[in-house]
């Protein structure tokens, strides 16, 4: 077998507010938040794509296109495609022969995947310990960079979900956990605890975030989170359920995502918001940024919405859908945009998105 690719990673000066410190292959990495692990700017997600809609050597061009970028974080959850996603990238690591270390490699628990037992989700104990010995298993890996909690729990105690993962973490099967779509008393309760019990708590949150929606949580709620606790993230949708590519302009085209997986019952939500008078409203302010993004900034509304995300130093990584690999090679252009985003013109975007 032919060795694997490698990134060497050099450091840089920081630049956006010192949150980018290292740079390989192209690709700026930043901390996630105040662990010692580094994340590239641009994570590559595995959701209604990979073991659902796409397999096969289309996943192979993906990945090779995505680690030729310096794009080395994959991110899966349990329930993606009912398990068949952590599965299929598995198989495709061990096909290209990487080497384990050059990637970093999140799951997610709390779904399940499919099965009916009253255990088989959740944050219990038994279901962390069981549910990332499955997500190994189908990765076919010893253990994973990251495991996040995908929902709270509030049927579990919190000490329960931090021993569950320090039992992990002592195990040697997750090096770090995080949350997702938590809030922020829910996070710092988290945190709180593993404290109390001289345990590792919680690095970082995975939320929805990105220019148009789901902005009051991010820059809100969990702005102290940040703040107090170097918290990081890892933040996916960054273009809103595909909205910001501006391609739903003129309807939902066969081949879009709103298409493909519209058996998902929230992707069908989804697409028949399109019709509503919010949906409209949200085209049209995506048309308004796309013409701001050609005749302003010489660049596609899909790369202003990618760089803005990564103008904000509390995002540590952005989390990409792709079903091919020309959509990486694409989105790795908004790397050149970030440094166009300067104070005046993040403010004639809020002028536009106020309509």
């Amino acid at each position: 077998m032919s060795p694997s690719p490698r990134l060497l990673l050099t450091v840089v000066q920081g630049t956006e507010e010192g949150a980018v410190n290292y740079k390989a292959n192209g690709m700026k990495f930043r901390r996630l938040g105040r662990s010692g692990l580094k994340v590239p700017v641009f994570g590559l997600g595995g959701w209604l794509t990979y073991g659902g809609s796409v397999s096969g050597d289309p996943v192979k061009e993906i990945l090779k296109t995505a680690f030729a970028g310096g794009i080395n974080f994959l991110d899966q959850a349990e329930n993606y495609s009912n398990g068949q996603s952590e599965l299929e990238m598995g198989r495709v690591l061990r096909e290209l022969n990487y080497k384990r270390s050059d990637w970093i490699i999140s799951t997610k628990l709390y779904n399940g995947y499919g099965r009916e037992e009253p255990n088989s989700r959740g944050l219990s104990r038994k279901h962390i310990l069981e549910g990332a010995e499955d997500c190994l298993a189908r990765l076919g890996l010893d253990y994973v960079d990251i495991i996040f909690c995908h929902c709270f729990d509030p049927e579990v105690e919190m000490e329960e979900i931090v021993r569950g993962f320090n039992h992990l973490i002592n195990q040697g099967k997750i090096l770090y956990w995080g949350t997702s779509t938590w809030t922020a008393a829910q996070i710092e309760s988290a945190i709180t605890v593993a404290k109390e019990l001289n345990l590792v708590g919680p690095v970082a949150e995975q939320p929805c975030y990105n220019l148009i929606d789901s902005r009051a949580s991010f820059e809100g709620d969990l702005l102290p989170i940040f703040e107090k606790y170097g918290y990081g993230s890892t933040i996916f949708s960054p273009l809103a359920r595909g909205l910001l590519t501006g391609k739903y302009s003129k309807g939902i085209p066969d081949d879009a995502r709103l298409s493909t997986s519209s058996s998902d019952p929230y992707i069908k939500h989804l697409a028949q918001r399109m019709s509503t008078p919010e949906g409209k409203r949200e085209i049209e302010t995506v048309d308004r940024l796309n013409k701001y993004a050609t005749e302003k900034l010489g660049c596609s509304v899909s790369h202003l919405a990618l760089a803005w995300c990564l103008s904000n130093p509390n995002v540590s990584s952005v989390i990409l859908g792709a079903s091919k690999p020309e959509q990486i090679a694409d989105n790795l252009k908004a790397l050149d945009v970030v440094d166009k985003l300067t104070p005046e013109v993040k403010a004639e975007l809020e002028v536009i998105l106020r309509g």
